[in-house]
């Protein structure tokens, strides 16, 4: 009640505006390991060369990512008679990963895939935002035993896969959506430089 016995309004709630959001997200990005980001280009680059396979993984938001960077990269970078830039999303074979689940687990989807058809030298990407997916988790040391290079975009603290992989860009944040949205630009960075490349003629 005010001063004269009539009642005050509270003020009303401010709720978050998208230039908040925004704002948010490109201080994130401002603080985004950029090095890193290039040494995946580098690391996907080399493994191009020698004729390796790019393996993609990742759960929910990260597996419509992993569809996505495997889309672009796929049909992105195809330039003439070069040759193409062999690339797998361990996500689109629904199927399958419905199988593995449903006879061995679903923590299994990724890391029986990958025994089927990594090998040696090639790569795989997992996205995953907390880092503790436990099927991604196991789908890298799959990876890893069969000598593939590992690498991950992940956030918060890193989470379990930091330590399962040679590259791992963790986002500064503890925002899952900004995690996943500087995964993105992250994502769309690499294809950018690997098409990039995959353009000039002597691919250097």
């Amino acid at each position: 009640m005010g001063k004269d016995g009539k009642a005050v309004s509270a003020a009303p709630a401010r709720f978050l505006a998208s230039r908040d959001y925004i704002d948010e997200l490109r201080a994130i990005l401002d603080r985004l390991d950029h090095a890193m980001v290039d040494r995946f280009t580098e690391a996907i680059w080399r493994g191009y060369e020698q004729g390796k396979t790019l393996f993609i993984f990742g759960n929910g938001g990260s597996a419509a990512l992993a569809s996505h960077l495997a889309t672009d990269i796929g049909k992105g970078t195809i330039a003439g008679a070069r040759a193409r830039l062999r690339v797998i999303a361990l996500t689109d074979n629904v199927p399958l990963m419905t199988a593995w689940a449903n006879d061995s687990g679903y923590e299994h989807i990724f890391s029986e895939q990958l025994r089927g058809l990594v090998q040696r030298g090639d790569l795989a990407f997992a996205i995953s935002g907390s880092g503790n997916s436990k099927n991604v988790v196991l789908g890298l040391e799959a990876a890893r035993e069969a000598g593939a290079t590992a690498m991950v975009l992940t956030g918060f603290d890193g989470g379990r896969v930091k330590e399962l992989c040679e590259l791992c860009l963790v986002v500064p944040s503890h925002n899952m959506q900004h995690v996943e949205d500087a995964h993105l630009c992250a994502a769309h960075a690499i294809f950018t430089a690997v098409r990039e490349r995959m353009m000039r003629p002597s691919g250097e």
